[in-house]
């Protein structure tokens, strides 16, 4: 009786292993398009698509889905399911972050497989507030899905970015990493560089334009909105009524406690103990950033290869 269950088992492999092997042809999947991205708001935006072909099958799903890296699919949790069959629908796209920037794209999915419409980006509306020297900040990290309602308010910790780095999925803190360096200014991959000798920076050789100002090459902030020099951090702390993270935290900017990723492994430390925030100024082959925590608070410099918060300051 072995010998017959052993066929068996050999043939269903070939045929899994054939199927994988097997390229979809195109004219069988629907044709979709994406349609405008209109009614963008801090935290939600309107879309759709339109479907012109099913392919000769039924259309089972339809929708949006969305990323902060482009080319997003259906294989993210953040989508739309907008009914079946052709023609147009409409999608709200919600739980968005304010003052960011989003990469979106209608799907359309048969028997047969998923097809997809051409990509839009757009960026979420800017809430901001005034700092205690006038400055306008965005009023919270980047990534944050909320403001800070306490030091350690999880929601309010936001990305870590890379000194120079643009969103490209390696600021989210549980990115994957890799050992590999870019002579790019911007890597075609969201990974997060590590590095443990040299000069310590994602990128070889250095370049010390990437944040420099509004114009940056890889300006992560929203339109008119930029990384902060370290004069401009160290006045702000001036204004706080305590040198440490409670001043941090009562200050207007409301600053968590969102901890960084070793630049040597990419592991996560010190979340809920030390804040660390990126400023634009480069020192050597360095960039300054600045810290506190329950004791202290001031400035210092870093690998750019950490991953640290950015907060953006309009222009």
């Amino acid at each position: 009786m072995r010998k017959p269950i052993l066929n068996l088992i050999f043939i269903l492999i070939g045929l899994a292993l054939l199927s994988c092997d097997e390229e979809v042809d195109p004219k069988l999947l629907p044709v979709v398009s994406t349609t405008e991205v209109t009614s963008i708001s801090y935290y939600s935006a309107q879309s759709g698509g339109v479907i012109t072909a099913d392919g000769g099958y039924d259309i089972i799903a339809r929708g949006v889905c969305w990323s902060t890296s482009q080319n997003p699919t259906i294989s993210l949790n953040t989508k739309t399911v907008d009914g079946s069959g052709t023609g147009s629908f409409k999608s709200s796209i919600t739980g968005l972050r304010s003052g960011s920037t989003y990469y979106m794209r209608a799907y359309a999915t048969n028997s047969v497989g998923t097809a997809y419409g051409n990509v839009l980006s757009f960026t979420t509306a800017v809430i901001t507030v005034t700092s205690a020297t006038g400055k306008v900040w965005m009023d919270r990290n980047l990534g944050a899905s909320r403001v800070a309602i306490s030091s350690t308010d999880a929601e309010a910790y936001g990305d870590l970015y890379q000194w120079g780095r643009g969103t490209d999925g390696h600021e989210n803190r549980n990115s994957q990493t890799t050992f590999t360096l870019t002579n790019s200014d911007t890597p075609d991959h969201g990974k997060f560089i590590t590095v443990n000798s040299g000069n310590y920076d994602w990128r070889s050789p250095q370049n010390n334009n990437l944040w420099l100002g509004v114009n940056g090459t890889n300006n992560p902030c929203p339109e008119g909105f930029r990384i902060p020099t370290t004069a401009e951090w160290e006045e702000e702390m001036k204004s706080w009524s305590n040198k440490n993270s409670s001043g941090a935290f009562e200050s207007p900017l409301k600053l968590p406690v969102a901890g960084y990723r070793y630049y040597g492994s990419g592991s996560l430390l010190n979340v809920g103990s030390f804040g660390y925030y990126w400023s634009g100024t480069v020192l050597g082959s360095y960039a300054q950033y600045q810290y506190f925590f329950s004791s202290s608070a001031g400035m210092s410099y870093s690998s750019r290869t950490s991953g640290f918060s950015v907060r953006c300051i309009k222009d």
